[in-house]
């Protein structure tokens, strides 16, 4: 069966593909996307009216005739946020095998999932954004670290899964930002998390993890270093 026509709008970078765990999903599936980028520093007006109320990227446009992504089927289905967009994918592409079969695995990637949601993303945007401790972060990461199985490649198993997709994108933005001392954190402040989460031994494990996600052709596609590194220097300059 032929998949519908499937619009994605995402972030503009300036080469290669967007930085965005739905992106490392369509990826994985090997799937039939259009494209659509929009500038978020100045989205067009009709992107609000005619897709995503909330203005925000990442967002699909799915089952609207091939037409003008700037003016989309109003029958058509109009889907965003990123874990909801995770999963749908995963749905559209049940052969992925980016969701398992199993119930009980398909559990394990949900709760995994929503620890990432729950516990990982706010200490790192409070960390990196507004400069509190890094402590709770480093702890969260603790926390993911454990969820790891202890010799499997991935968050749940051998297999690349939306588990995997979710996190990808903030590991290596945690990565690149705080050797770099990107951040909205005290000067100096970013190198020792770096060095914690990335070099020491007691996050060996996650690091393992990190080396085994970033290796994958889906990471390193939509993973653009250079765009990061430009808008992060632009985002946190010191003054």
């Amino acid at each position: 069966m032929t998949t519908p026509d499937i619009i994605f709008y995402t972030a503009k970078v300036r080469h290669g593909l967007p930085v965005c765990s739905a992106e490392i999903a369509f990826q994985e599936a090997k799937a039939d996307v259009t494209r659509y980028w929009i500038d978020v520093a100045n989205k067009p007006e009709w992107f609000a009216a005619r897709v995503n109320p909330v203005g925000q990227v990442p967002a699909l446009v799915y089952g609207s005739p091939k037409s003008d992504p700037e003016n989309p089927s109003p029958g058509s289905a109009k889907i965003a946020e990123s874990v909801v967009l995770l999963e749908f994918v995963a749905d559209l592409y049940p052969d992925s095998g980016l969701l398992p079969k199993d119930p009980v695995e398909r559990a394990r990637v949900r709760f995994f999932i929503d620890a990432v949601s729950t516990k990982v993303f706010p200490p790192f945007f409070a960390f990196l954004y507004r400069g509190e401790s890094p402590d709770a972060f480093i702890a969260a990461a603790a926390e993911i670290q454990e969820l790891l199985p202890p010799t499997a490649q991935f968050a749940v198993g051998d297999h690349f899964t939306i588990a995997d997709a979710a996190l990808a994108p903030f590991l290596g933005r945690s990565e690149l930002y705080f050797r770099n001392d990107f951040g909205r954190y005290g000067e100096g402040a970013g190198p020792p998390v770096y060095e914690e989460l990335f070099r020491s031994e007691r996050f060996e494990r996650l690091q393992k993890y990190f080396a085994n996600i970033s290796s994958r052709e889906s990471f390193k596609n939509s993973f653009d270093t250079e765009y990061l590194i430009a808008r992060a220097k632009t985002r946190f300059a010191r003054h």
